[in-house]
C-alpha cells in the first residue's frame, strides 16, 4: 500500500482522493479524515479554532441524537428525527450509565436538567454548548443537521485540527466535495490575532491508509 503514497509531494484535491480511494482493500469500511496543520498559536485564547459544519453528503453513518426539551419542542424534536428526546428522567438514564448516542442537543431551558451531566458528557465530547450549536431553542434544525451530516472540531494542543469527513466508498466527487467544504469553513474561520501563514499543511487519510498531503 505504501508504495502508491506520494511522500511529501502535495496533490491536487481530486488527485489527492483517486490516490486516497485505490486504497478502498479492507473488509471493513474505513472512515475518511483530513487534518489541517494551522498556524495558530493554540495557548492563546483568542486562536482558537473550533466549530461545526454541513457536510454537502454526509458522513455515511447513521447518527444517534439525543435531545433534552420540554412542550412543543419534544414534538419537534421527534418530528426531525431525535433518537430519543426527554427531561429529568433521560439525565438519570445518562447518569445510570446509558450513552448510546453520537450527539446531545439541549432547549436552553433544560440547561438545569443538563448541566449536572459535565462529568459525564464532558470527557467524551457530549456536552452541549451554545458555541458548538448544541444548545439551541431551534432543537428541530439541530437534529437535522446532524442527522443530514454535521461534525464539529476544535484544533488540539499542537494546532491541528481534524475531523471525518466521509467514508472510502463514497464517490470521489462526493468526497471531494465534502473536504472541500470542511477545508473551506476552516479557513474562514482565521483568528484575527493569528500572524503569517494560517494553513500550513493540509492531509487526508482513510482508517488503514497511509496520509496523502493535499496541495493548498
Amino acid at each position: 500500500m505504501a508504495e502508491k503514497a506520494p511522500g511529501k509531494t502535495p496533490l491536487p484535491l481530486p488527485e489527492a482522493v483517486k490516490l486516497l480511494k485505490s486504497f478502498d482493500n479492507r473488509k471493513f469500511e474505513q472512515t475518511v479524515e483530513v487534518a489541517i496543520r494551522t498556524g495558530i498559536d493554540p495557548r492563546q485564547a483568542d486562536q482558537i479554532v473550533r466549530g461545526s459544519v454541513v457536510l454537502p453528503h454526509g458522513l455515511g453513518k447513521t447518527v444517534r441524537v439525543v435531545v433534552f426539551a420540554k412542550g412543543d419542542r419534544v414534538d419537534e424534536a421527534k418530528a426531525a428525527g431525535a433518537d430519543e428526546v426527554g427531561g429529568p428522567e433521560l439525565a438519570e438514564k445518562i447518569k445510570g450509565g446509558w450513552l448510546e448516542f453520537d450527539v446531545c442537543i439541549a432547549a436552553p431551558d433544560m440547561m438545569g436538567v443538563v448541566g449536572p451531566l459535565g462529568k459525564v458528557l464532558g470527557p467524551r465530547g457530549l456536552m452541549p454548548s451554545p458555541r458548538a450549536g448544541t444548545v439551541t431553542p431551534d432543537v428541530g434544525k439541530a437534529v437535522r443537521e446532524y442527522k443530514a451530516g454535521k461534525v464539529e472540531f476544535r484544533n488540539d494542543s499542537g494546532g491541528n485540527v481534524h475531523a471525518p469527513v466521509g467514508k472510502i466508498r463514497f464517490e470521489e466527487q462526493k468526497l471531494v466535495e465534502n473536504i472541500r467544504a470542511f477545508i473551506d469553513h476552516v479557513i474562514s474561520l482565521k483568528p484575527a490575532a493569528v500572524k503569517g501563514q494560517y494553513i500550513r499543511g493540509i492531509t487526508i487519510s482513510a482508517t488503514m491508509s497511509p496520509g496523502i498531503r493535499v496541495s493548498i
